[in-house]
């Protein structure tokens, strides 16, 4: 069966444990926005990413704190870093990239860390069931529109999962898509 989902463009971010954060800021973290995944909020904090003399500033920390640390980046970002960060899902990054990470009170330098994001769909525990998919199922993913195509992304099912697509910026430039756009998902249902 096919269900409209919408897309939820996912820029460069960072993940942080809360000891990692304590080192390079003096101040509690704090909340920017909410983002629509339950309890996930864009921080106002900000670090700079870097790959021996190649530097991206002000990348978003993503709340709350994590048990791991976790910079989230497109192929684009990681061309200008010199980096070749594999693809993973979130916390998988076992032999993935080193990075460092800058503010104004100290650097810290991740022996591994740094990935692309796979492409993933959110959904909570009834979604998931209503279309008869498991965590880390494969799904294809139809754009339509100017820039046509199919996709595979993977189902990231969890209890408070708000139902939408994350794409990193290569992939929504790549079909012309913007945030909030639908595209087609194609479920096991």
């Amino acid at each position: 069966m096919y269900h409209n989902v919408k897309v939820a463009i996912s820029n460069r971010h960072v993940h942080l444990t809360k000891e990692t954060y304590e080192k390079l800021f003096d101040f509690p973290l704090t909340k920017r926005n909410d983002l629509n995944q339950i309890g996930q909020f864009a921080a106002n904090e900000t670090v700079d990413l870097i790959s021996g003399d190649k530097v991206i500033e002000n990348v978003r920390i993503v709340g709350p704190f994590r048990n791991y640390n976790q910079v989230e980046i497109s192929k684009t970002d990681a061309y200008k870093l010199k980096l070749n960060p594999p693809v993973r899902t979130s916390g998988d990054l076992s032999g993935s990239e080193h990075i460092t990470l800058r503010t104004d009170k100290a650097s810290i330098t991740l022996d591994e860390g740094c990935i692309i994001a796979d492409r993933h769909v959110h959904f909570n525990i009834s979604e998931a069931d209503k279309y008869h998919v498991k965590d880390k199922d494969k799904l294809k993913l139809h754009i339509l529109g100017e820039k046509r195509g199919t996709i595979e992304v993977f189902a990231k099912v969890s209890d408070d999962g708000f139902y939408e697509v994350h794409l990193d910026t290569d992939d929504a430039n790549a079909f012309l898509l913007n945030n909030g756009d639908e595209v087609v998902l194609e479920a096991n249902d």
